[in-house]
């Protein structure tokens, strides 16, 4: 059973314990709902206790009764009015009778399956705003910028399903009302090549969807113009979040209807908001850092001046213990596997020496845990056999790319042999990311030189082109293992952002060539180069130490390796070249249990579907348990005006 499961079973059994109060807590709830001063659902006037509403029930599905289901609700509104209804049962009859039984059922005896499904029907979600503040949030040129990976992706597909579900579901309730998201990110001045420096930035591919800048303020309230790193930027969310508030109110004219954290710091600024405005809050880690650096909550004054984890941990805590509900991936995010802590299982109990004891941060049974897999854009990573889609127009530029007869400033290495297949990973330069590490494994791996050439897109390969010193150090680190492995002939090293599309017609031109992708990271909370890499049919290598390990069914969908052991992990991939060698179908075998298991458990309309169910569920559950939240929530003010103030403040700030 599902967390969100047990939850409504728990509370199901509440309400049935006390049926007058839960029914009373049900009627109160659907008399709040409206938008913009238009009521939803219930008359206030009309219907003003249970047994009127259970009356008005039965009166209802007798009346219709008396029509076609494919009827729509302004044939029957007149009617229904009289009742006490209004918009927001359903566009037609059939759903709107759907909708009055599930309600009457759940009055009479609440079941848990049944109060699920009524209350994701409730129109309830018409605004919603996401914030991400670090890093470079655009839609083109920021990709490989320091900071700037995965999550940017992530919630630009994120919104664009969000948006159509919304739209899908408004137009179900038989609502005419265009729904809005904002991204609230941060604006950077110095934005190089991005748009960045942009205020107000609309999503491309959807009708309501915008990126909204707001930048940072030191003390004396000067906007700060440059980028800041992840581990920097503590001291400025709290006026950052204010002002978050101000241009949110004046871009939506409404307060938004759920509030999504990114992040550490985008779930803290969601706290802020949240708590502020009273709306339901929903977050989303993407990755702790406490997971990632081996013992770093009981050496963090070792590491204090460069990674900030007293701000980082402490900020964590109160995200997650106040968020309403939280979103994961997969199961490693929240409890680990056998031989590894789950990221927010670590947070249950830890010491960070001279500054505070956990005895329990987190309860990682708690029913706000929910795993809610992303997808890959559809539009974008398809499978390679699906010629008419192919976007041929890029094909010269990635043979250029791939096999281009000279280096220069953005790449290294010059493919001797074109005929190998390639072996393919795209990556942050970073440590955690372990592109080096898979340089290194393939360099000292003759089986796996002998029959591949090796691809790899990462960083930059100019240091002096490089504002982050940990990435400095691994484009230094890379152009040394190229040399000590002589791999200028058989390594490709391109220091490239690549346009989203140009991405998905490079994996579909990898897997013409029966290649592979590699994943080697150290640690990944999801893994969404992976969903990329076998939504175009790849077979994948992947790390399996966070979510490639539940993605990838080893041998059936993928490969799993252990980034801690190259030597097997090169044996792992040698081992594969070599058998699709000598079995033509192997790598087809493979290709078809990628595409089997994106298509599963890995698309975006699974996502959105889930997470506006969600929003909506636990926006009643909010609501039911407020009064009960209150000791907690008093808590956390203390914790953050206490706590985690005082120690953005010792953050220098630039």
């Amino acid at each position: 059973m599902s967390c969100l499961a047990n939850k409504n079973l728990r509370l199901s059994a509440r309400l049935s314990n006390d049926l007058a109060k839960g029914d009373e807590l049900l009627l109160s709830f659907l008399r709040l709902h409206s938008y913009r001063g238009i009521p939803f659902m219930i008359s206030n006037k009309t219907i003003t206790s249970v047994d009127a509403l259970q009356k008005s029930l039965r009166r209802g599905m007798e009346l219709l009764g008396g029509y076609a289901g494919e009827v729509e609700w302004p044939e029957v509104a007149g009617k229904l009015r009289k009742f006490g209804f209004e918009a927001g049962w359903g566009r037609t009859v059939q759903r709107i009778v759907e909708n009055f039984s599930l309600l009457a059922d759940i009055l009479e005896a609440p079941d848990y399956g049944a109060l699920e499904k009524f209350l994701s029907r409730i129109p309830m979600i018409f605004n919603i705003v996401i914030l991400s503040p670090h890093g470079y949030f655009g839609q083109e040129n920021v990709l490989g910028l320091p900071d700037t990976g995965g999550q940017v992706v992530y919630i630009l597909d994120q919104v664009r399903a969000l948006e159509q579900e919304m739209r899908n579901r408004i137009h179900e309730q038989g609502l005419d009302i265009v729904p809005r998201i904002l991204i609230l990110t941060r604006l950077i001045p110095e934005a190089g090549e991005t748009t960045c420096n942009q205020r107000l930035e609309k999503v491309q591919g959807t009708e309501n969807v915008q990126i909204l800048r707001v930048p940072f303020r030191n003390e004396q309230g000067e906007v700060i113009p440059h980028w800041i790193s992840r581990f920097e930027i503590w001291p400025y969310l709290e006026r950052f979040a204010s002002e978050v508030h101000e241009e949110m109110k004046a871009e939506l004219s409404c307060r938004p209807d759920l509030i999504i954290g990114n992040y550490s710091d985008g779930n803290l600024v969601a706290y802020l908001l949240s708590q502020k405005l009273g709306v339901t809050q929903c977050n989303i880690a993407h990755a702790l850092e406490k997971t990632k650096y081996l013992f770093s909550a009981l050496y963090w004054r070792e590491m204090e001046d460069k990674y900030h984890f007293s701000c980082q941990f402490t900020a964590d805590l109160i995200g997650m213990n106040a968020a309403d509900f939280i979103i994961t991936s997969t199961y490693q995010e929240i409890a680990g596997s056998d031989s590894i802590v789950g990221q927010y299982e670590s947070y249950e109990s830890f010491t960070m020496p001279g500054l505070f004891r956990v005895i329990n941060g987190i309860d990682v049974f708690d029913p706000k845990f929910n795993i809610v897999s992303p997808g890959a854009d559809e539009n974008v990573y398809f499978p390679y056999f699906e010629k008419e889609r192919r976007l041929t127009e890029f094909h010269a530029e990635i043979e250029s790319m791939i096999f281009g007869a000279t280096a220069g400033p953005d790449c290294r290495g010059v493919l001797a042999d074109r005929n190998k297949p390639l072996l393919f990973t795209m990556a942050r330069l970073d440590k955690i990311k372990n592109l080096t590490g898979v340089v290194d494994w393939y360099g000292s791996s003759e089986n796996l030189r002998k029959q591949v050439n090796l691809l790899v897109i990462g960083g930059t390969v100019d240091p002096a082109r490089s504002s982050d010193s940990e990435e400095r150090d691994q484009i230094l680190l890379m152009h040394e293992l190229i040399d000590r492995h002589g791999l200028d002939e058989q390594v490709r090293w391109l220091g490239l952002r690549l346009d989203k599309r140009l991405t998905g017609e490079l994996y579909r031109c990898i897997a013409d060539r029966r290649g592979a992708f590699v994943q080697p990271a150290f640690f990944e909370a999801f893994g969404l180069t992976v969903i990329e890499a076998m939504s175009s049919g790849l077979p994948t290598f992947a790390t399996r130490y966070g979510g490639p390990l539940e993605i990838i069914e080893d041998g059936i969908s993928g490969f799993h390796i252990d980034p801690n052991h190259g030597e097997m992990s090169a044996g792992i991939m040698a081992d594969f070249f070599a058998r699709c060698a000598t079995e033509p179908d192997y790598w087809d075998q493979l290709c078809r249990g990628s595409l089997a298991r994106v298509q599963k458990k890995y698309t975006w309309k699974l996502y959105a579907g889930r997470l506006v169910s969600l929003s909506c569920i636990y926006g009643f559950w909010k609501f039911a348990t407020n009064l009960e939240r209150q000791e907690t929530r008093r808590y956390l003010e203390m914790f953050y005006n206490l706590q985690y103030k005082k120690l953005a403040a010792t953050v220098g700030v630039k």
